[in-house]
């Protein structure tokens, strides 16, 4: 969605009423984004995507009847579905990694203050995944590792060509585009088209699934 200069329309998910109404006071209006909608389980998700059409989706993960991690990888199969960043009270929840391989662009601490939840918001409408390198490798670090899981990464990562590999181990490490271009003597476009291309060869949905295979593979 990059590009979008119209107010970026969000909805909210969260199964603490508090919690939906404080985010939704705090955000509505505030830098060009308009709260267009709440949600109070994930089982409600697709209904509210459907009439309201948000930009980005902010889902919590625990939830009693559809937890986040479910009604986030629902809601990516769908076509042209909305960005999400998973809400959590712990750094170290266990399923955020489980969010994250089910095509979140990141995750936030509920009691991340309202200008970085706004920029957070705003970075991944234009495409940019949100996480810290030391919370990404703590999260990385928990998963297990799985011989099958590895062969699966390095077959996957084999279709890519020379230059689009670098480029996904330029990712992977946290660089932002304009960062892998300089480091690959390469322009920021090329840079954008070599991360479509990878994304497309490698059925994922964003920067944090690449950064995830990449992991798999046993390359970061």
């Amino acid at each position: 969605m990059a590009g979008v200069t119209r107010p970026l329309r969000l909805l909210v998910v969260d199964d603490d009423a508090l919690v939906r109404a404080g985010l939704s006071m705090m955000l509505d209006g505030i830098h060009g984004i308009t709260v267009v909608g709440e949600a109070a389980d994930g089982d409600q998700v697709p209904a509210a995507v459907d009439a309201h059409a948000p930009d980005v989706v902010l889902m919590d993960l625990r939830m009693p009847r559809v937890d986040g991690v479910t009604a986030t990888r629902r809601l990516r199969s769908r076509p042209h579905p909305p960005e999400v960043i998973v809400l959590t009270t712990f750094d170290a929840d266990e399923n955020i990694l489980d969010a994250l391989r089910a095509g979140a662009s990141g995750f936030l601490l509920k009691d991340t203050p309202p200008p970085r939840i706004v920029e957070a918001v705003r970075q991944v409408a234009a495409g940019e995944p949100i996480l810290s390198p030391r919370i990404t490798r703590r999260l990385m670090d928990r998963a297990v590792f799985q011989a099958d899981a590895y062969q699966r990464a390095r077959t996957a990562l084999a279709a890519l060509s020379p230059r689009e590999h670098a480029v996904a181990l330029a990712v992977a490490r946290g660089r932002t585009n304009a960062e892998i271009a300089a480091e690959l003597f390469m322009s920021v476009a090329t840079v954008k088209a070599h991360v479509s291309h990878i994304l497309t060869k490698l059925g994922l949905d964003n920067r944090t699934q690449i950064a995830l295979l990449t992991h798999d593979a046993g390359l970061t």
